[in-house]
């Protein structure tokens, strides 16, 4: 398989793994480098700060949360220190406004977990000429609450307390709603 992405990867074929799940991130470094990739893995924003910063990647896959901050730090300095960077912002909290917040601070796509290495992989390379088919379920009200107070969320630059104030509603009541998962 990696012969057929040769041609695909380029000259440099560089990949950031940002993730910390260390079972997950090493079992999707060996995928990536079976498909031709030069993995480097790191488990926390700082650590995949310090390698965007010393050793810029031509592609990242980048976890949204991390133990010790946001995804998106990152993002931000690999798109700083190489815009031509491919990357993939990789979570567990789908929610359509950090995707559209990860894609405003130039991540070239965004997937939720469990995404597997072929996904991964078509994400990097998709040059967005097919757009995606449309979900076949609709999302409940009890979704398009929560994806409406994460859109506010993100357009306060994460900060509760004005969020909190926008939506008018409990600064408590708010954290609660943003330590949850999102729902079905």
């Amino acid at each position: 398989m990696a012969e057929d992405l040769g041609a695909e990867l380029g000259a440099d074929r560089s990949l950031l793994l940002v993730d910390d799940d260390e079972p997950f991130v090493k079992r999707l470094a060996k995928a990536m480098e079976k498909r031709g990739f030069i993995p480097e893995t790191a488990e926390s924003v700082a650590a995949g700060k310090a390698i965007a910063l010393a050793r810029p990647p031509a592609y990242a896959v980048v976890d949204l949360r991390l133990e010790d901050g946001n995804g998106l730090d990152v993002v931000e300095v690999l798109r700083e220190k190489r815009p031509d960077c491919r990357i993939v912002v990789l979570t567990g909290y789908g929610a359509i406004a950090t995707a559209v917040a990860a894609v405003k601070i130039g991540a070239t796509d965004y997937l939720s977990k469990p995404a597997d290495a072929n996904e991964v992989t078509n994400a990097l390379l998709s040059r967005g000429e097919l757009l995606p088919d449309p979900p076949e379920n609709p999302m409940s009200a009890d979704r398009v609450r929560w994806e409406h107070i994460q859109r506010v969320y993100e357009m306060c630059d994460r900060n509760v307390s004005e969020t909190a104030r926008r939506l008018n509603m409990h600064r408590r009541t708010l954290q609660r709603i943003l330590a949850k998962r999102s729902p079905k």
